[in-house]
């Protein structure tokens, strides 16, 4: 068929590209020009173009001519030129069900998909390290390698890597789930659902958690946390549930041991009517305990409980705990799990160590809501904490308040940055939200424009001992941009400051 893609965005570039290797005609067409976009995306464009997709750019009125087939980018607006055109004539429709099923056509290996709100990235890979660990070639998929993950997956399907692979392992962000939402799932994880993008989703926490529930009904066996139990009920009543001991309904911090009892005897540990937790961990250092039992979709019985060497810190755990229950609903053994836990190394940007800067601990996360952040500082907080913030709104406007408020509890000093990276400009007004939130808090409240003066601040407004930690979501957009400048701020304030 002869394709027109309208919109050479985020959901229109994997489209075009795909349908373009299916050996359909295909064009993509944008207002902008491709010097307009980021010099990932022109590098992807030139790419595409190189094998054999059509570009139309700099066009508002776009010409149908011999056009038979048309897919709209969702985020094309209805008062457009394009829009109007594609509108009025009669073209058959190219839907993100279709692209779907066209990327799942092309993948005939099992598939393991994960989605949520935070944790996906970690527990991918340690859900992909688990796997290695046990001989598997895995197809990993992740933010990791390309913030727009449907693009990984387009990528990796022409260059034939599901046919060099035994599994996939694949981190599903909201956009990748809107393209790929027919993608069958040997296993799928639903990790959480909190309050995250909604103004892509009108503001809506329905429509958003709509679009994470996709991954209940394609998926065999289906895995989530006790979080999500309201929202899977009527979906998954067959969910298999996991949980950190600390989180289940009746914890007893004194009787903790008791629900690992419990677990393995084959108790059933209620967290709501007709539903019980399969899986819980609890953390240690150096190692993490987890309590298990489920059965599988042969009916098989597996109950247990077992420590594992486990290095991670911070939200790290939580995960793994899932991890484990992905691994063990698709067939692996105690034993290789175990093994895959203790190699897992961590992943970059999260909860990384960076080094001693003139007796200053420095790590970097790349946490931005409540819930991540919570459990960060929860792990750092009875240290005598410098916090250096990036500008917490992206391309998605986040609550600043609740953030703010939340960091004044923990911190001794707030460095609040304001470049925002996507758009490639100082905007100072999220950094001061997050400081006048923490109206309650002692903390020395410091304000910078980039983060590399920033960094340079933390030194000068902090002491030997104190640990410096780096928090937000503009290490996901540019790691090894934003790395360099906090080192070079870093290592600047040390020359300046003692």
């Amino acid at each position: 068929m002869n394709v027109i893609v309208v919109g050479a965005g985020n959901a229109g570039r994997p489209v075009a590209r795909l349908l373009n290797y299916a050996g359909h005609t295909v064009k993509i067409t944008d207002p902008k020009n491709i010097e307009d976009f980021h010099m990932d995306v022109q590098k992807t464009l030139r790419l595409m173009e190189s094998e054999g997709v059509e570009l139309d750019l700099g066009v508002f009125k776009p010409s149908l001519d011999g056009i038979d087939t048309v897919y709209l980018s969702p985020t094309v607006p209805e008062n457009s030129p394009a829009y109007k055109i594609i509108k009025e004539a009669d073209l058959d429709v190219f839907t993100n069900d279709d692209f779907g099923r066209l990327a799942d056509s092309f993948i005939d290996i099992d598939i393991i998909g994960i989605t949520g709100s935070v944790g996906k990235t970690s527990t991918t890979h340690m859900v992909t390290e688990i796997f290695r660990t046990a001989g598997y070639q895995v197809w990993i998929c992740s933010s990791m390698t390309q913030n727009l993950v449907s693009e990984v997956i387009v990528d990796g399907i022409i260059k034939g890597i599901p046919e060099k692979s035994d599994i996939a392992v694949l981190e599903l962000p909201h956009g990748t789930a809107g393209l790929m939402a027919e993608l069958k799932l040997k296993v799928g994880a639903l990790l959480n659902i909190y309050e995250e993008h909604l103004s892509e989703f009108g503001g809506s926490m329905e429509r958003y958690t709509q679009r994470k529930m996709f991954i209940a009904k394609n998926s065999e066996n289906f895995i989530t946390s006790i979080h999500c139990k309201d929202t899977v009920k009527e979906a998954r009543p067959d969910a298999i549930f996991y949980a950190m001991v600390k989180d289940l309904p009746a914890y007893d911090p004194s009787k903790k041991s008791l629900f690992f009892d419990k677990i393995a005897n084959f108790e059933e540990i209620a967290i709501g009517e007709g539903q019980v937790c399969n899986f819980i961990g609890d953390s240690a250092k150096g190692a993490i305990e987890i309590g298990y039992k489920f059965r599988n979709k042969s009916n098989e019985l597996r109950k247990g409980s077992f420590q594992s060497e486990f290095h991670m810190m911070s939200y790290y755990y939580e995960n793994a705990v899932a991890a484990t229950a992905i691994a063990m609903a698709y067939g692996l053994s105690v034993e290789i799990i175990k093994e895959g836990l203790a190699n897992f190394k961590g992943l970059s940007v999260h909860m990384e160590y960076i080094g001693d800067y003139n007796g200053r601990e420095v790590y970097i996360d790349a946490s931005y809501l409540i819930e991540g952040i919570t459990v960060a500082l929860d792990f750092l907080g009875d240290r005598s904490l410098v916090l250096l913030l990036d500008n917490f709104d992206t391309s998605t406007y986040r609550d600043k308040k609740e953030t703010g408020k939340l960091m004044g509890k923990y911190a001794n000093v707030m460095v609040a940055t304001g470049f925002n990276e996507v758009y490639q400009r100082v905007d100072l007004e999220p950094a001061q939200e997050l400081l006048d939130a923490a109206v309650d808090s002692d903390a020395v409240k410091v304000i910078a424009g980039t983060m590399q003066e920033g960094a340079e601040l933390a030194i000068k407004y902090s002491k030997p001992g104190d640990t410096i930690l780096h928090l937000g979501p503009q290490l996901m957009q540019d790691p090894e941009g934003i790395m360099e400048k906090i080192v070079t701020g870093l290592e600047e304030g040390c020359k300046k400051y003692k």
